[in-house]
């Protein structure tokens, strides 16, 4: 599991200055693994999708370089309900939510989508719960 490893550490390293570590991951897991609003890891990139980031979140997953994502266009990937969710789960506002997904969601899909496709929904699942684990 050197994969979940390496993206709780990603996680931790970048919440430095913006909020509760545990907070924030507690948010990334719910935001990811479809807990309230929330569709998961797919639907999250569809939501990309629909407002036009397709290139944007698809370079996250390939194996290139991740393009990077101004906190308004997470604002418009994710829409003001999950914006909402994770910034009340992470303990920021939604300003200070969209900012910090800006920073992070690119690594963390990144580090998701190795060989350059979305996870089967266990594999997702038993790195969240790993996650989970560690808080």
């Amino acid at each position: 599991m050197g994969m979940f490893d390496e993206l709780l550490q990603t996680v931790v390293s970048n919440a430095v200055g913006g909020g509760n570590s545990s907070q924030l991951a507690g948010g990334l897991m719910q935001l990811l693994g479809g807990g309230g609003q929330a569709g998961g890891l797919g639907a999250l990139v569809q939501g990309f999708q629909k407002s036009g980031l397709g290139d944007v979140v698809a370079s996250w997953i390939s194996t290139g370089e991740n393009l990077p994502v101004s906190p308004e266009q997470i604002q418009s990937g994710l829409g003001s309900g999950l914006l909402q969710q994770f910034a009340s789960s992470a303990g920021l506002s939604q300003e200070g939510a969209s900012s910090k997904l800006a920073e992070i969601l690119p690594v963390i899909i990144d580090r998701l989508t190795p060989d350059g496709q979305l996870p089967q929904s266990d594999l997702l699942a038993k790195g969240l719960n790993f996650l989970k684990a560690q808080l």
